[in-house]
């Protein structure tokens, strides 16, 4: 009980900036948004302008930040841009100056790390980063650190046992970060799903593949569940976050099971169902990278410790959701990406 005590004393600074960026739910896109505006509570970089980033940066513009946003190319703002665009392209050499990250308190980077396995962001932006004000650094990283777990579970003590390149790149940038001097969280996403990025095109468009393979189960978080995550850590006085958060729905489940229910809420017909085993040979190394690895992450840490209450704690409520949205034509704020 003392320990919990103390948690919510150090919770209660943070209170009112939760309440404004994670509990009104009011937008035409969905995002954790207020429903007012309330005075700037500080300047958000985000790095990487995607699917991510953007359905954050636009939560956090509604949240009364100031927001600059990175893109690979120049690109003028529109005036119905909540954020401004910054060229970020170290390989082009586009790198912003000191004055253009000046007063930034807030950071996310979203970018995944280059083809030498190195994060492009601190190579190029380490010097100017810690010369900033930052309050609060999120960097987005993912599960697949954990490797193969047979289905077993994992939670944020596991040991990080990457049997994939790409994860085995993406926890050295992780571990880059957090060694950074910086006050960096690092959130691990499973598959990212939400408007634009769920299984119903491919049902109607005829292109999804019904594939099953015994004890195989999937992790997955809506995008929305991932800005409120980072929006609730953020809120958080520094001393009450974590390092490392694991940011996962409550059900881990075989994709043969998600198809079925987005088939079931479209009213269509489920394509035939094929096994793995005989498919695997006409699959792509990306592909079978996916089935290679079984695990199901927790996110105690998360939703019990920090507090955290998902949207959409299992597929069902988000594929929902999502499906309104989609027919309602109200895009994700933001290329997939």
């Amino acid at each position: 009980m003392a320990c919990l005590r103390e948690r919510r004393l150090l919770e209660r600074e943070g209170e009112k900036l939760e309440d404004a960026i994670g509990h009104s739910q009011s937008s035409d896109t969905s995002v954790l948004m207020t429903s007012a505006p309330v005075k700037s509570r500080g300047q958000l970089l985000v790095l990487g302008g995607g699917y991510s980033g953007l359905r954050f940066a636009a939560a956090m513009a509604q949240a009364g930040f100031g927001v600059t946003v990175t893109h690979r190319s120049p690109r003028d703002s529109a005036p119905a841009d909540p954020w401004r665009w910054l060229p970020f392209n170290p390989d082009a050499g586009l790198v912003p100056s000191a004055s253009d990250l000046a007063g930034t308190t807030h950071l996310l980077s979203t970018i995944p790390p280059d083809r030498q396995g190195q994060d492009p962001a601190l190579r190029a932006l380490a010097p100017l980063l810690g010369d900033l004000p930052l309050d609060w650094v999120g960097y987005l990283s993912t599960t697949g650190v954990y490797g193969d777990r047979q289905g077993g579970w994992v939670d944020e003590s596991s040991e990080a046992a990457p049997g994939q390149e790409r994860s085995r790149a993406r926890l050295a940038c992780e571990q880059a970060w957090l060694s950074s001097g910086l006050p960096v969280q690092s959130f691990r996403l499973p598959a990212i799903y939400g408007p634009g990025r769920s299984p119903f095109a491919g049902l109607v468009q005829g292109t999804s593949r019904l594939i099953h393979k015994p004890g195989q189960v999937f992790c997955r978080i809506h995008v929305d569940d991932i800005v409120g995550a980072l929006s609730h850590c953020l809120a958080l006085p520094a001393p009450a976050r974590p390092p490392l958060v694991n940011c996962s729905d409550d059900y881990p489940c075989p994709s043969s099971e998600t198809l079925g229910f987005a088939a079931h809420l479209l009213g269509c017909k489920l394509p035939a169902v094929q096994p793995f085993a005989s498919v695997a040979a006409s699959m792509g190394p990306m592909a079978l990278s996916f089935w290679a690895e079984n695990r199901r992450v927790h996110n105690r840490l998360l939703c019990q410790d920090l507090g955290y209450s998902l949207r959409y704690p299992s597929y069902r409520e988000g594929f929902g959701a999502c499906l309104a949205e989609e027919r309602a034509g109200a895009p994700a704020p933001g290329p997939a990406g």
